[in-house]
């Protein structure tokens, strides 16, 4: 379809929103987590407000159907029984983007379609920090017999091209154990809010992220979505669950989440500050 008539087609709730996930050319709120996947029957979503990080995870842009989940190479992820619906964000042409990438790359994304790209850092596994603001200014860091140097040696701006290859600086250098340290411990399944982290750092570890939240308007009970990312890096996907409202997570778990490929424990229940 040529340009032009993309334009005269496109409806107003289409184009809308688009900067909300800047890496779409336009955004589809009916292709949306809110819109596509109900609560569990009984249950409500809990509030988010507005412009908030819950509010932004929920509203997340889904490949339409139920595709495949693709590998960063174009293959097939080897396990296709894991996914409830793949998230329509780009995971890049190497294997980086992979289980806390895409925890960190959907704080980035939020805090850039927001107007905080400059707020965006995250540490190194070495303990290192790299803040989009020292990237933004032409910086780039240079690790060096296991130091980090900056230098003034590249392109700078805060467009969203620079911010994605920042993203991937970020990916390279990042993993589990310092993700995990950038978030505060919750620990009680009972208090989770949207935008919450279940992360085992290790090497390797795992992390998934809360995408979406209900609560059992009878009983106060808490339903939750998770997303990931997985190795090799992969399309981000809503996972299935064990439980018989899947996609939805009960709450009320006990001391072992199960998730399709991976277990966490209560402790590896994490949050942002200032979620």
């Amino acid at each position: 379809m040529a340009a032009s008539a993309f334009f005269v087609l496109c409806s107003v709730p289409l184009c809308a929103g688009a900067g909300e996930y800047p890496w779409l050319s336009a955004y589809d709120p009916v292709q949306s987590i809110e819109k596509r996947m109900d609560p569990p029957k009984g249950f409500v979503r809990v509030k988010a407000e507005k412009g908030s990080f819950g509010a932004w995870l929920r509203g997340l842009p889904l490949k339409a159907g139920r595709p495949p989940v693709l590998l960063f190479d174009g293959r097939k992820k080897a396990r296709q029984d894991v996914h409830h619906a793949v998230i329509d964000i780009d995971v890049g042409k190497k294997d980086l983007q992979q289980c806390a990438d895409a925890v960190i790359r959907l704080r980035a994304e939020y805090l850039f379609a927001k107007g905080r790209a400059r707020d965006a850092a995250f540490h190194f596994t070495s303990g290192d920090e790299c803040p989009f603001g020292r990237w933004a200014e032409g910086e780039r860091p240079t690790v060096v017999l296991d130091k980090v140097i900056w230098t003034r040696s590249g392109r700078a701006g805060t467009s969203h091209d620079v911010f994605r290859d920042w993203l991937d600086t970020v990916f390279r250098y990042a993993g589990t154990r310092s993700v995990d340290k950038e978030l505060l411990p919750v620990g009680d399944p009972s208090k989770v809010e949207i935008g919450d982290v279940f992360i085992e750092p290790g090497s390797p570890g795992h992390a998934v992220i809360v995408v979406d939240l209900a609560v059992d308007a009878a009983t106060g009970g808490k339903a939750f979505l998770l997303a990931q990312s997985y190795m090799p890096a992969q399309e981000m996907h809503v996972l299935v669950s064990p439980d018989p409202i899947s996609p939805w997570y009960a709450a009320g778990f006990g001391d072992t989440l199960a998730t399709p490929e991976w277990k966490f424990k209560k402790e590896h229940h994490k949050r942002f500050s200032g979620q």
